[in-house]
C-alpha cells in the first residue's frame, strides 16, 4: 500500500501575527512554523500503517525552499520520501490541483490530508482533491483501519459520530482523534540523521486555476480593559455600578 500524506507549513500558533504592505501580505518575520496539527495526527496514523501492515509513506507539500525544514522533520518522524510542489499555496483550489498530479504520477492507494490548516482555516482541499481524483471521501476522520482494500472509519458528524465502511483508493480529511496527541512522535536523533539522506523532490507546478485572491487582512478586535475584583463584595457592585448587568 501507498500512501500520501498531504502537509501543511503553517505557523506556531504561539507566533505573533503580523502583516505588512497595507494589511495586504502576511509578515513571516520572527514567525515559527511546524506542521499542521490536523496534518501531523495523519501523518503519525501513517506510520502506524508503515510498520504494521508494511505501507510505503510518502509527504507532499506546495510551497517555496522555505517549507523544506518542516518536510525534513516530516522525514524524521518516519515518511520515506517527501515531494515539493515548487509553488505558492495561494488557494485551496490551486493547491488541491497539484496534489491531485503528485496523487496521479504517484500511484497512491490513500491519501491522508488535514481536515483544514490552522492558518486560513479553509477546510477545502482534500474534498476538492477526492473529486479531482474521482476517488472516495472520509472527512473529518478520527478512526481508520484498513484490511486489503477494505476501510473502516469514524467520522464526527454533529451531535456525534459516524461508522463507514469504503474503499481504496481513498482520500481522508484527518484531525485530532486519528491518533489522540500522546501518540505524536517528536523526532529523535536517529530519526534527524536518517531524514538529510532521504529523497525531497521538487517538482514543477502544472497549469492551474487560481479560484481566490486574499485582497487584506484584518486582526481581530483587541480586547478590552478587565478589572480584578479583590473581594466578592467588591465584584458585586462593580458588576451592579459598572457592567450594569445585575
Amino acid at each position: 500500500m501507498k500512501v500520501l500524506v498531504c502537509i501543511s507549513n503553517v505557523p506556531d500558533t504561539t507566533s505573533k501575527i503580523n502583516f505588512t504592505e497595507n494589511d495586504t501580505q502576511f509578515d513571516t518575520n520572527g514567525v515559527q512554523f511546524v506542521i499542521n496539527p490536523n496534518d501531523e495526527f495523519g501523518l503519525t496514523r501513517a506510520m502506524w500503517l508503515k510498520e504494521k501492515q508494511g505501507a510505503t509513506v510518502h509527504i507532499a507539500t506546495v510551497g517555496g525552499a522555505n517549507v523544506e525544514p518542516t518536510m525534513r522533520k516530516a522525514l524524521a518522524i518516519g515518511a520515506d520520501e517527501a515531494i515539493r510542489v515548487n509553488a505558492e499555496p495561494t488557494d485551496g483550489f490551486f493547491v488541491a490541483q497539484q496534489l491531485a498530479e503528485v496523487v496521479k504520477s504517484g500511484g497512491y492507494d490513500l491519501v491522508i490530508g488535514g481536515r483544514e490548516s490552522i492558518d486560513y482555516n479553509g477546510g477545502m482541499v482534500p474534498g476538492i482533491l477526492a473529486s479531482l481524483l474521482d476517488m472516495n471521501f472520509v472527512n473529518t476522520c478520527i478512526k481508520l483501519e484498513i484490511e486489503g482494500e477494505k476501510v473502516t472509519a469514524v467520522r464526527e458528524i454533529d451531535g456525534g459520530k459516524e461508522t463507514l465502511s469504503t474503499s481504496l483508493p481513498l482520500v481522508v480529511g484527518g484531525q485530532k482523534g486519528l491518533v489522540e496527541e500522546s501518540d505524536l512522535r517528536i523526532p529523535n536523533m536517529r530519526g534527524i540523521m536518517m531524514a538529510r539522506k532521504k529523497a525531497l523532490n521538487v517538482v514543477e507546478p502544472v497549469s492551474g486555476i487560481h479560484a481566490t485572491e486574499d485582497v487584506k487582512f484584518n486582526k481581530p478586535a483587541p480586547k478590552g480593559e478587565i478589572k480584578l475584583a479583590e473581594s466578592v463584595d467588591e465584584l458585586v457592585s462593580l458588576l451592579h455600578n459598572e457592567a450594569k448587568v445585575i
